[in-house]
């Protein structure tokens, strides 16, 4: 997966299109977002630069509720493969990234 511009809205469009709203503000957030799951509102440290905004919503995907029947062909096929990128890092580097984004 690409760390681009391009990447980063296909996965916002992905959220909306799951009814989720994602926003951007600044904040002391020790994960780098914060989820308000009855307002179906993602608030991610707007901060981050375009590769911390990807990272961190695909690690939000697996913290939210997504009916996959629901969602289109495409976005079924993006959910599917961000999970299996995802399913492939291993933790060390997962955290390796977050140090680098902490820089």
């Amino acid at each position: 997966m690409k760390y681009n511009q391009a990447t980063l809205n296909k996965i916002e469009k992905f959220l909306e299109g799951c009814q989720y709203i994602v926003r951007y503000e600044r904040g002391t957030f020790q994960s780098g977002y914060c989820i308000l799951e009855a307002k179906k509102v993602v608030v991610l440290n707007k901060f981050l630069n375009v590769e911390g905004r990807i990272n961190t919503l695909i690690d939000l995907l697996s913290k939210i509720n997504i009916n996959i029947d629901l969602l289109t062909h495409e976005s079924q096929l993006l959910y599917e493969s961000i999970i299996k990128n995802a399913d492939a890092e291993t933790p060390s580097l997962i955290a390796a990234r977050q140090l680098d984004l902490n820089k």
